[in-house]
């Protein structure tokens, strides 16, 4: 252990998870039983035999609300309770800079772990983005979150109030590219999450993203405003910069995606393999702690005090206001409104924490469709390897929380705001039924 004796550790845990408990023992006692809902977590000091064998860990994150978890383990010391005594949340300026710093790795003064695209861990596991295409091996230790992501569109298409379906910007874009030139969609990184999300929803409408518009990468916090200074006409973003965007007149919401899939994976935590084979303890007292997070995070009735601590200074530095409403379920998306919406983010419920190896397999086709990985690669075996549920599972059982742990490692057949249906059982056949592609 890191200067730290095990008698000194022992106490100082004690009373880290005594003082927890009574700091969090009233908004716990509020959850639901149900395995679908945020239940309960039992008291669970750490034993002799589960003491970590380092107490520090560096993580990253990316200034958006699905962060959440890996803030409120910090703040409301989680982390500690489990052992995880020095584990730093450090903030990132971009994907670009979160892949840099996991490729240095902590002891070369970068990062051991983050909050990340998920598929960004498969990208660099087979060296497809980085440098030198160096592979990284990276696993993938948790789901962050589902649903919460959105597609703003710029208000010069104001007028078309476009929704779900994207098909009325076709000729919009047509026309505009005409008297402009190039027409701009920006997303935050090269095959991640909201890139996939931009490219099927704009090539269900007939658009083709690889010809009819100029794909951009722009860092999250920068995406405001980059729409207020009309440099592109649509961008794909997870909050609170749509809500942001909206609430301040800047551009409309077309959708939140979890309109294009209801529940879709976004986020995961993920730590570099070495890393995480050297420190196995400490590792599981990680992810218990971000567990336990996300199950506070998913109590109603701790939503505004989640809200006014990632909104702080030293973490978004962004008003509470442009973060509650959203996380909540209320959707003021510019031209329509969803209220109590069951597409919210959520953290723990439904599932929503645990890393659906048919989740990585959906990721991993849809960037074989835009040319990102190889129609070759054989992305089960890959999955095998960096996905990490094994680790999940005994953090779920070591807090109590087995009625949550799915059955298997699938969540079955998926099916897209447009009809289509994913079925992890035959990726093959759902690419081959896509119009437009790259392969």
């Amino acid at each position: 252990m890191s200067n730290l004796s095990r008698r000194q550790f022992l106490f100082t845990a004690g009373a880290t998870t005594a003082t927890t408990l009574l700091a969090n023992g009233c908004s716990n006692s509020s959850n639901s039983t149900s395995s679908k809902t945020a239940s309960p977590v039992a008291p669970s000091p750490v034993n002799a035999t589960d003491i970590p064998e380092v107490t520090t860990a560096k993580l990253g994150f990316i200034a958006l609300t699905d962060s959440a978890p890996l803030i409120i383990a910090k703040e409301k010391g989680l982390f500690a309770k489990y052992g995880m005594l020095d584990v730093e949340v450090v903030k990132q300026a971009s994907w670009g800079v979160t892949r840099d710093n996991l490729e240095l790795g902590s002891v070369n003064g970068g990062i051991d772990g983050a909050h990340i695209l998920s598929p960004m861990p498969y990208l660099m596991a087979t060296g497809k983005i980085t440098k030198g295409n160096q592979k990284i091996p990276m696993y993938i230790l948790s789901r962050l979150n589902v649903n919460g992501q959105g597609i703003l569109v710029a208000n010069s298409y104001k007028d078309l109030q476009i929704g779900v379906d994207s098909t009325p910007l076709k000729a919009a874009f047509t026309k505009a590219k005409a008297a402009k030139g190039e027409i701009k969609c920006a997303v935050t990184f090269p095959g991640g999450t909201h890139d996939l999300w931009m490219r099927y929803w704009l090539a269900a409408g007939g658009i083709d993203p690889q010809t009819d518009v100029s794909i951009i990468v722009v860092p999250p916090p920068q995406m405001v405003t980059n729409i207020k200074t009309n440099k592109m006409e649509a961008c794909c973003v997870g909050e609170p910069w749509n809500a942001q965007t909206v609430n301040q007149n800047i551009g409309y919401n077309a959708v939140t995606t979890g309109e294009l899939w209801k529940d879709h994976p976004e986020k995961a935590l993920s730590m570099r393999a070495d890393w995480v084979d050297q420190y196995p303890k400490a590792t599981k007292a990680i992810v218990m702690a971000v567990q336990e997070a996300q199950i506070w995070c998913d109590d109603p009735a701790n939503k505004a005090e989640m809200c006014n601590i990632i909104s702080a200074r030293q973490w978004f530095k962004v008003p509470a206001l442009d973060i509650v409403e959203r996380a909540e379920g209320n959707f003021d998306l510019g031209v329509r409104k969803l209220e109590n919406s069951p597409l919210l983010m959520k953290f723990w419920n439904d599932a929503a924490s645990y890393p659906f190896k048919s989740h990585d397999l959906w990721f991993l086709t849809e960037d074989t469709r835009w040319g990102y990985l190889p129609a070759e690669l054989d992305k089960q075996a890959l999955i095998d390897t960096v996905n990490r549920e094994d680790i999940w599972r005994d953090a779920a059982k070591a807090i109590g929380q087995e009625a949550a742990i799915p059955k298997g490692t699938s969540r079955g057949v998926e099916t897209f705001f447009d009809g289509v249906t994913f079925d992890p059982a035959d990726p093959d056949a759902y690419l081959k039924g896509l119009a437009i592609k790259k392969v």
